[in-house]
């Protein structure tokens, strides 16, 4: 078996590499012609489920780039299946809640989550890929609010009105929510960590939609509390949402290792606010890579020369890959990234 491949884990931990390491959220899925064809043949929920499938899943992109690490196949919402939670998952909409919670009473039925028992075929398919791979295994979860937001607006919207309406009006049904989910995102992730990832990826995107002071009323203990719960394992924690600018020391503090950003911050700029407390990760736009390839090379570049060499740098889109993304432009970006050696600093 080749040599494992640490570069992702020392730019987590802020170390020098030699290189940048590369990745991608949705490298997995559905741009690739590979996963097209098993859509075809099965349901969404079926190939999170089946242990063997989304294995084949999670290795598709590795088979085709010189990727620095890979990310589970799965979806945000798959704990809250073992939670009691009717679902379907709609490719291109997202999840679809049967229920939604929006009562005291919907709220007092969420079972909490017992990973083992709920959802094995998670953990079987982590430990059949680390017998695989020699690269870092990323496990992965939704955030609190952002399961929050599904299961009162029952599906995905453009600005979680419902979800966010409740939290404002009916504090204390929130609140309830926010603990119970909160206590089984815990159960999850160590799950995870005891069946052997090298990291985990919390998705809050949708916190970007919170005031400040409304993160810190409503999402900040949660938050806290499941970070500062997973941080004795000792593996890197990374913390991404979408339009957080507003939000990014709240974020750093609440107790990550790494911070992944959409593309509309500049990663000098979110360096310069959060110091040398967190690494970053990010943050090229994904539909630049629907581009020619001189014109991803160009914005790679700009974000490369942000960077300016620092240690801690995980090169990243700045939310998932897009369905019309030609597989072979995620091909040279990477080998591109991987070669580049410029030592300009903090150019915009």
């Amino acid at each position: 078996m080749a040599a494992f491949n640490d570069r992702f884990l020392r730019a987590c931990r802020r170390e020098p590499a030699d290189a940048t390491p590369v990745w991608f959220m949705r490298q997995a899925g559905r741009y690739l012609p590979e996963y097209r064809a098993m859509r075809e043949r099965y349901a969404f929920l079926d190939l999170c489920r089946q242990p063997e499938l989304a294995v084949e899943i999670t290795l598709l992109p590795l088979r085709r780039f010189a990727v620095d690490a890979a990310i589970l196949f799965s979806d945000l919402t798959i704990p809250l299946l073992g939670m009691g939670i009717s679902l379907a998952l709609e490719e291109g909409s997202g999840p679809v809640i049967e229920s939604p919670l929006r009562r005291d009473a919907d709220v007092v039925r969420l079972r909490t989550l017992e990973p083992e028992a709920d959802v094995p075929f998670v953990l079987e398919a982590i430990r059949m890929l680390r017998a695989e791979l020699t690269v870092p295994l990323i496990g992965f979860l939704g955030g609190p609010f952002t399961l929050a937001c599904y299961l009162v607006e029952g599906r995905a919207a453009r600005d979680f009105a419902r979800a966010r309406a409740l939290m404002f009006a009916a504090p204390a049904t929130w609140h309830a929510l926010m603990e119970r989910l909160t206590e089984s995102l815990i159960r999850y992730a160590r799950s995870q960590i005891a069946a052997g990832v090298h990291a985990l990826q919390i998705f809050e995107s949708w916190i970007g939609l919170l005031h400040p002071l409304d993160y810190r009323a409503f999402v900040r203990p949660y938050l806290r509390r499941l970070l500062e719960a997973l941080q004795p394992a000792g593996i890197p924690l990374i913390l991404f949402g979408t339009g957080t600018a507003a939000l990014l020391e709240d974020l750093a503090e609440a107790g990550a290792s790494v911070i992944g950003l959409d593309w509309r911050v500049p990663l000098d700029v979110a360096w310069a606010r959060l110091g040398d407390r967190v690494a970053l990760q990010g943050n090229l736009d994904p539909a630049v890579l629907l581009a020619p390839f001189e014109v991803v090379a160009a914005h790679a570049e700009r974000i490369l020369r942000q960077a300016g060499g620092r240690p801690g740098h995980i090169f990243n889109t700045g939310h998932g890959l897009l369905p019309e993304t030609p597989p072979d432009t995620v091909a040279r970006l990477v080998d591109w990234v991987h070669a580049y050696r410029g030592d300009l600093q903090g150019e915009s």
